[in-house]
């Protein structure tokens, strides 16, 4: 479902139309241009969920809060990629598979 801005701020108690703007104006959310304003997916949205508890319970400040995005998003395209890594392990034959498992338990223990 797709939200403009003001569907956003009804929807998240924590967000303001003026603080909403200022985190697309800042990069932290980046929204899908409309014909007239702002879009919203739910990927947005979550993210502005994740930016409010950021800021209002972890008392993350305006310097801080980039690079804290910035691993978080580092982290899940990681593990976004290793999703994709299992998913093309398990389609391989299962003497394939069981090299692979071999290889990676060698490799943690190092």
């Amino acid at each position: 479902m797709r939200r403009s801005e003001t569907q956003v701020v009804a929807e998240i108690e924590e967000i303001t139309l003026r603080r909403l703007r200022l985190w697309v104006r800042n990069g932290w959310i980046l929204p899908d241009q409309g014909p007239e304003e702002p879009v919203y997916d739910e990927l947005d949205v979550a993210r502005v969920r994740l930016v409010c508890e950021l800021k209002d319970k972890m008392n993350l400040n305006d310097d801080a809060l980039p690079v804290a995005l910035s691993l978080l998003d580092q982290l899940y395209g990681m593990r976004r990629d290793f999703k994709a890594l299992a998913r093309a392990v398990e389609e391989q034959p299962p003497e394939v598979r069981e090299e692979v498992r071999a290889a990676w338990r060698r490799l943690l223990e190092g």
